[in-house]
């Protein structure tokens, strides 16, 4: 009996994913998505909107879009974020435009967000791949928020105490990346070998943003 070679187009073809990235405050989040930038990954990198003061270093629609607050409760009854909370006494929004953009473009949308927010996205688009950054340890993590000095004591316990919270929350996500210091290049590959891995799914994720 002939058997019949499958067609190109019958083959079921990996669509755009949304990329959660999150985990605890001083991680090296922040360190793996400059690094991604930099390289010219093919991804759209969703900046977050903040309420939140610039620190020394940060630039405006890089870090964040940093807005007043009034700015920020505009967007939120115009409905333009798909996910927003308060933390440690600031807002943060994630912009709904620009991640329905890359993906109905056939791009990746990869996006930085606080754990709370990724339990939320959970709920709204569970076929996004989750991924929870994490140091090698609680005392390396320590040295890190201790080091960057951009909080005072308060507020390096407060983030410290719910970074033990937040490891907690490790079965909410898909995949877990350790990231060391001063090896930020490995983390980015076990990220990169993610993205392409789920593209090699039998079954491939169909993302659905709420309206």
């Amino acid at each position: 009996m002939k058997r019949s070679k499958p067609k190109g187009d019958s083959l079921n073809r990996p669509g755009p994913l949304l990329v959660v990235l999150s985990g605890p405050s001083g991680a090296g989040k922040d360190a793996i998505l400059s690094r991604m930038k930099k390289s010219g990954y093919p991804a759209e990198f969703i900046t977050t909107v903040t309420t939140r003061s610039r620190r020394a270093r940060e630039k405006d629609g890089v870090d964040y879009h940093f807005i007043s607050g009034e700015r920020f409760q505009k967007m939120l009854e115009g409905n333009q974020f798909l996910e927003y909370a308060e933390v440690y006494g600031n807002w943060y929004g994630v912009p709904k435009a620009p991640v329905r953009e890359a993906l109905e473009g056939g791009k990746d949308a990869i996006l930085k967000i606080d754990c709370q927010g990724a339990a939320t996205i959970k709920k709204l688009v569970p076929r996004a791949v989750f991924i929870f950054v994490v140091p090698p340890s609680m005392e390396e993590l320590t040295t890190r928020l201790k080091g960057r000095r951009t909080e005072s004591d308060f507020d390096c316990d407060l983030r410290l105490k719910t970074a033990e919270e937040e490891m907690n929350q490790l079965l909410l996500f898909d995949y877990v990346v350790v990231s060391r210091q001063a090896k930020i290049d490995l983390a980015v590959l076990a990220i990169e070998a993610i993205i392409i891995a789920e593209k090699h799914r039998v079954t491939t994720r169909q993302i659905r943003l709420p309206d």
